[in-house]
């Protein structure tokens, strides 16, 4: 395994929660980082992140205080995390703070013993919709609370030479002195790599005699490689608009192949060829120069890699966080998160100890109508208690208690994970 400590550069400590298999250690070991520690609920996940890296790593259910002690980690340089996406995921039911994976907030609260210089947390795009607004909202509120300032944005994984789209919502966050230094990091000029060129080599390697022809034929980038979770999923490419897109690039995406395609295999055009865990990891972000090895049997392998946030896009971001922990570059005048994904409903009902008419919040939202306003509140009262209350015959809103999981002792997801925890990923 290579060898990422950067000469002449002062390595920053990290504390990663939700690791996995190392797509995000590995980015930001590249970028000038080193673990004091991962923690990671999958044993096999563990075992690659631990072989690979030498990582020291916590295996348990992260938000067990039996696993790790936050304040043993106070004031360490980057928190970061890929906290669990089927709570906000487009492809699943979207409970949010319903599902017992519901780690975000969770994480926010550690800020508050961790004490980092930086904080970066990674979900799927759905997070970004407007179903989670007053979600994203309390996060931001909560950082600023304690200190940080955050902002939110889509990243597209092709954009920094991954040969996938993969959108993923990012969250970073520092007090206000390191935070006017920081940049999202910029889409790479010529990074754009298709499947075809990106496996060449892999669909090569054997001899396989449609090989040149074939990276022709998968001459674009692939849709979002899905890992699935222990409760759904397994070794293929994932549904079944997910497989459509793959068959147009002449990849079967039924399954995952132990060997490539070799001299004698038919050509792409009548038995398209399904892609190896190497050439997955390569579709990931990995290269051959990594030389990472994946523990496991073919489905858990799979799982770790299409579960993975690509190490290119982690790099990129934690170059950014370290610049700006550096001061280096320009500064950068922003408000607190993004404006267009603020819940200014949220903010108005958060910030006030009266409840609220329907007519003064349809004054707080800029873009208001009654059925606009009506449409957030009823995204509200799904991660928080909305109290109705009638004064003068007028309906009113108060905000009541987030329902989400922030480390309480008493919340019903201990009993959940105590029951199911092989079935938590």
């Amino acid at each position: 395994m290579a060898d990422y400590k950067r000469s002449g550069d002062q390595m920053l400590s990290l504390v990663e929660a939700c690791a996995g298999a190392g797509g995000q250690s590995l980015g930001l070991h590249k970028a000038g980082f080193s673990h004091s520690l991962a923690i990671e609920i999958d044993e096999t996940a563990a075992e690659t992140l631990r072989s690979n890296l030498q990582v020291r790593v916590a295996v348990g259910d992260v938000a067990d205080s039996s696993v790790w002690d936050p304040r043993c980690y106070a004031e360490v340089d980057l928190f970061a995390g890929g906290v669990p996406c089927p709570p906000f995921s487009a492809a699943g039911k979207q409970l949010g703070t319903s599902d017992e994976r519901d780690l975000f907030a969770w994480a926010i609260e550690q800020v508050a013993m961790l004490q980092p210089r930086a904080v970066m947390l990674e979900n799927v795009r759905g997070l970004a919709a407007p179903r989670f607004a007053a979600y994203r909202q309390r996060i931001l509120d909560r950082l600023d609370e304690l200190g940080y300032v955050g902002d939110w944005k889509l990243l597209h994984a092709s954009d920094f030479g991954v040969p996938q789209l993969r959108p993923r919502f990012v969250l970073v966050a520092m007090p206000a002195s390191e935070m006017r230094f920081f940049q999202w990091p910029e889409p790479q000029v010529g990074a754009r790599l298709t499947v075809g060129a990106a496996l060449y080599d892999l669909m090569a390697a054997e001899g396989w005699k449609y090989a040149d022809a074939w990276r022709e034929a998968a001459d674009d980038i692939g849709p979002t490689l899905v890992g699935g979770s222990k409760k759904h999923g397994g070794a293929d490419l994932g549904p079944t608009r997910a497989k459509a897109a793959w068959a147009k690039l002449s990849v079967d995406g039924r399954g995952i192949a132990d060997t490539p395609p070799d001299r004698r295999s038919p050509s792409f055009r009548t038995a398209p060829p399904r892609l190896t865990i190497e050439m997955a990891a390569r579709i990931q972000g990995w290269t051959a120069e990594d030389g990472y090895e994946f523990v496991g049997r073919k489905t858990s392998q799979y799982r770790q890699i299409g579960n993975a946030f690509p190490p290119p896009v982690a790099e990129a971001l934690g170059r950014s966080i370290r610049a700006a922990l550096n001061h280096e570059g320009s500064e950068t005048l922003r408000s607190s998160g993004t404006l267009s994904l603020q819940d200014p409903v949220y903010r108005a009902l958060a910030r006030s100890d009266e409840p609220l008419s329907l007519e003064d919040l349809i004054g707080a939202y800029n873009e208001g109508s009654a059925s606009a306003v009506q449409q957030r509140l009823a995204a509200i009262r799904h991660d928080f208690d909305l109290h109705t209350i009638y004064v003068d015959g007028i309906e009113r809103y108060l905000l009541g208690e987030f329902k989400g999981f922030t480390g309480q002792a008493d919340h019903w997801r201990h009993e959940v994970v105590t029951r199911f925890r092989n079935r938590v990923s």
